[in-house]
C-alpha cells in the first residue's frame, strides 16, 4: 500500500467534490462521537478522586434529591464515628441579573467549610471574613472573572425556591483545583431569613467528611441505618454519585451515550460505503488497464482500500480537533454548573476515535474493493455502467 502512496491520495481526491463530501460527513459525525466518547469517560470512567474528595459525602433524601432533610439531623450525624465534619449543603437556585446567568450557588456552614474543602485556596484574611460576614459569600476565581466581580461587591440574588432574594457581599475570591464557578455563602443567612416558617428547620443535604478514606463506607452505611426508619430516609453517596444524579434524571444515560455512539458509528460506515462503492463502479475500466499493465489482484485491493481509509482519515483527523474544542467549550459552558469538570479529550479519546475513522474506511471499503480487483481483465474492459 505505502508504495502507491502518492497514487492513493490522487484517486483519493480525483472527484474533489465527493472527496471534500464524504471527509466533512465522516468530520461532523467523528466529533460528535469524539465529544460523546470524552463525555462517557468523564462520567464513567474518569480517575480516581482526590485525596480530599476521597474522604466526603453528600446526605441527600433517599427518595429525591428535590425533597429535604431537617436540620435536626446534624448533631446525630456529628456524634457518629469516623465524621470529622459536617455543613449544610444547600442549592439556592435564583436569578443573578439575567436566567441565563447560570452557575452553582451554595450555601454552607462556613466554620465546617475550610475543613470540609482543605484543597480550597484562598488568602487567610477573605477566609475570617467569610467565617464572620453573614452575608458574605466567596466566588471561584473563574466566576468572578466572568462576572467582573471584586471583593466588596453586592452580588443581588433574586429568590425562586426560597421566598426572599439573597443579598450577598463578596469578601472572598478562591482558587480551586476541581471548581472555579461556583459561588458559597453562609446558611445562616437562609435560616434567618426563613425564620418562623415551616421551612426553617429544612436542608437540602448535608456535606460530611469522613476522618479516614477507610471510615466512608462505615460512615455511609451507619447514616443511612440511622434515619431509614424515620420520616426523612436518607442516602449517602460520593461527590461523583451525587453529581451523576443530577444526570439521572435524563434517564439511563450511560445507555444513551452507548446507543447513540454505536448508531452514529453505524451512520458513517454507511455514508463511507455508499461512497466507495459510487468511486469503484467509476473506475472498473481502470482497474482492467492497471491489470493489463502489471498490476496484481493485491496492488488494485490495497490501493482501492487505501483511498477510502486515506479519506476517512482525513475526516477523522479533522473531527478529532473539532471534538477537541467542543468539549473545551462543554466544559466551560456556564449550564454544566461544574458537572463535567474531567470532560476533556484526552489522548485515548483521540486514539479512539481516530481508530473508528480508520476501521470504518476499512471495512466500508473491503466489500467494493475485493469486487473489483477480483474482476477479470477483459469484463473490465467490458464494463460500461
Amino acid at each position: 500500500m505505502f508504495r502507491h502512496l502518492s497514487f492513493i491520495v490522487k484517486s483519493g481526491l480525483r472527484n474533489r467534490r465527493r472527496s471534500l463530501l464524504t471527509i466533512v460527513s465522516i468530520a461532523v459525525s467523528l466529533c460528535l462521537l469524539g465529544v460523546l466518547m470524552a463525555m462517557y469517560r468523564a462520567l464513567f470512567l474518569s480517575d480516581e478522586p482526590s485525596p480530599a474528595q476521597a474522604l466526603r459525602l453528600i446526605v441527600h433524601h433517599k427518595v429525591s434529591l428535590t425533597v429535604p432533610l431537617i436540620t435536626a439531623f446534624e448533631p446525630r450525624i456529628r456524634q457518629m464515628p469516623g465524621v470529622r465534619a459536617i455543613s449544610a449543603y444547600q442549592w439556592f437556585g435564583g436569578t443573578y441579573k439575567d436566567p441565563k446567568n447560570f452557575f452553582a450557588r451554595l450555601a454552607v456552614d462556613p466554620d465546617q467549610f475550610f475543613q470540609l474543602k482543605p484543597e480550597l485556596q484562598m488568602p487567610d484574611e477573605q477566609k475570617q471574613a467569610f467565617l464572620h460576614l453573614r452575608t458574605g459569600c466567596i466566588a471561584g476565581v473563574t466566576l468572578a472573572k466572568k462576572y467582573g466581580w471584586k471583593l466588596g461587591d453586592r452580588i443581588t440574588i433574586v429568590g425562586d425556591i426560597f421566598p426572599f432574594n439573597a443579598e450577598l457581599t463578596l469578601v472572598g475570591i478562591y482558587n480551586d483545583p476541581e471548581d472555579t464557578d461556583t459561588l458559597y455563602f453562609n446558611n445562616e443567612y437562609i435560616r434567618q431569613s426563613m425564620h418562623s416558617t415551616d421551612r426553617e428547620d429544612q436542608i437540602g443535604a448535608f456535606w460530611v467528611q469522613a476522618d479516614t478514606a477507610a471510615d466512608v463506607p462505615r460512615v455511609s452505611k451507619e447514616i443511612d441505618d440511622e434515619f431509614a426508619n424515620s420520616p426523612y430516609p436518607t442516602k449517602s453517596e460520593s461527590e461523583k454519585a451525587f453529581a451523576l444524579s443530577f444526570i439521572s434524571f435524563l434517564g439511563n444515560l450511560k445507555l444513551f451515550l452507548a446507543a447513540i455512539c454505536g448508531a452514529v458509528t453505524f451512520t458513517i460506515l454507511l455514508v463511507s460505503a455508499n461512497t466507495i462503492s459510487m468511486s469503484v463502479r467509476e473506475r472498473v475500466r481502470e482497474v482492467g488497464i492497471l491489470k493489463t499493465l502489471g498490476f496484481t489482484t493485491g496492488n488494485i485491493l490495497s490501493i482501492i482500500v487505501g483511498e477510502a481509509v486515506f479519506i476517512a482519515g482525513v475526516g477523522g483527523l479533522l473531527g478529532s480537533l473539532f471534538a477537541a474544542f467542543l468539549c473545551d467549550s462543554v466544559k466551560r459552558a456556564p449550564m454544566m454548573a461544574g458537572f463535567f469538570h474531567d470532560l476533556s479529550f484526552t489522548s485515548g479519546v483521540a486514539a479512539a476515535a481516530f481508530g473508528v475513522a480508520l476501521f470504518i474506511g476499512l471495512v466500508s471499503s473491503l466489500v467494493p474493493a475485493w469486487g473489483a480487483a477480483k474482476t477479470s481483465i477483459l469484463d473490465s474492459l467490458r464494463y460500461t455502467g
